[in-house]
């Protein structure tokens, strides 16, 4: 089993959980059948309006696309930034490392104020090693060091639903659209295009075991777990 440890600090959530994951590129008619298969088993996220919500994300990288690279070259030991808000909400504003280990992921997460988070973006970073919040100042050591610098913003709509035994997390996520080059990540009249030919994704994530009601729920007959990437499909026009 998984060791498990939750760290607290204020402005601060340390998920240091490695947990599985499986992603599936599905269709349309996928999507119909496995929603209302797991309208029956599975609770929708309790934080979701009409039983979704809009995620607007602003992804960083450095001038050699080294998180972009180690995605599509398959790293075993990789991780990504990015700057998170939810309907539109920038009340509520989360950095967040993403870690990958051996097809295992664990996340960090620090809460940012709205100036904060716009101070990022414009490349004001002095007052980050003073925060408070160790994310905060690793992602101050990287943009200084590593050269890390917001490289573009992810939208997509996200239905999720959850199930308590093994902690399973199960989403639909579509609509995935992308912002070109701009970074104006605060701004809700940010244009976003439509990320090429982007499918709709089935994300199943849990702890030490998915339970068989699950696995049963979200079978998806001839397709295979893939390696997709939000942000690397979001790439696609540089």
């Amino acid at each position: 089993m998984l060791s498990y440890n939750r760290n607290r600090k204020k402005g601060c959530i340390l998920d240091i959980r490695y947990r599985h994951e499986w992603k599936h590129e599905i269709s349309y008619a996928d999507l119909l059948a496995i929603r209302q298969r797991l309208r029956a088993v599975a609770e929708s996220d309790p934080h979701a309006s009409g039983g979704r919500y809009l995620i607007r994300s602003l992804y960083f990288d450095n001038a050699a696309d080294k998180a972009l690279r180690e995605k599509i070259d398959g790293v075993n030991l990789r991780e990504k930034f990015r700057i998170r808000y939810y309907n539109g909400d920038t009340s509520v504003i989360h950095l967040e490392k993403k870690s990958k280990r051996a097809g295992l992921g664990t996340k960090y997460s620090a809460n940012l104020t709205r100036d904060e988070a716009q101070s990022i973006v414009d490349g004001d970073l002095d007052w980050m090693m003073d925060s408070g919040r160790d994310l905060v100042r690793e992602l101050y050591c990287k943009m200084r060091y590593q050269g890390l610098r917001p490289k573009t913003i992810v939208d997509y709509t996200r239905e999720p639903f959850i199930y308590r035994p093994g902690n399973v997390r199960v989403t639909f996520d579509y609509d995935i659209r992308t912002s070109l080059s701009s970074t104006d990540f605060l701004n809700p009249a940010c244009v976003t295009v439509p990320a090429g030919d982007a499918p709709i994704l089935l994300e199943v994530k849990w702890d030490a075991f998915l339970p068989d009601i699950i696995r049963d729920a979200v079978q998806t007959p001839g397709r295979r777990v893939e390696a997709f990437s939000k942000y690397a499909q979001c790439r696609i026009y540089g």
